[in-house]
């Protein structure tokens, strides 16, 4: 069993090619990513950046769950609560936007059950963004037809330029 500490400061897991998170039991669970996964990252973490002129957007955020420590591909943090966390290994409450982006090696189901971890961790918004840049937005309770806290998120991400 491993801390997130302590693996943010573990020399073998430096500059691995795929994001790490743990499970409840401080597992390590490794996720493979393709191209198009960093690419919509970079793409709403960019746009995320241009419509919130407070706050920090964050890449590979890793939030404290109810099952380990999931990190979030893109997330947003009002400026209160990077005050906060800003010098803590993990987020704790969860950012106030969590984004997935959904890969191969991932199930809607288990997305689904992130939306669960985040919002229960403290999230006010999970986005799930699909391969071709399908934007899904969900609060506590529901599916949104757009962001509240990003109203003017596309729906869909623009294309690569």
């Amino acid at each position: 069993m491993h801390t997130w500490e302590q693996l943010c400061e573990d020399k073998r897991f430096k500059d691995l090619p795929y994001k790490i998170e743990t499970n409840a039991r401080g597992q390590i669970i490794m996720s493979p990513a393709w191209m198009y996964h960093g690419s919509n990252v970079n793409r709403i973490a960019r746009l995320l950046e241009s419509f919130l002129s407070s706050g920090e957007v964050i890449v590979e955020c890793a939030v404290d769950t109810a099952d380990g420590v999931k990190e979030a591909d893109t997330a947003w943090l009002s400026d209160a609560l990077w005050d906060k966390v800003k010098d803590q290994p993990t987020c704790s409450p969860a950012p106030e936007i969590c984004v997935e982006v959904i890969s191969k090696s991932n199930s809607l189901e288990e997305m689904m059950y992130k939306r669960q971890l985040y919002i229960g961790a403290g999230a006010k918004e999970y986005w799930l963004c699909d391969k071709e840049g399908n934007m899904r937005f969900f609060d506590g309770v529901k599916e949104l037809e757009s962001s509240i806290l990003c109203p003017e998120f596309p729906k869909l991400l623009p294309p690569r330029r």
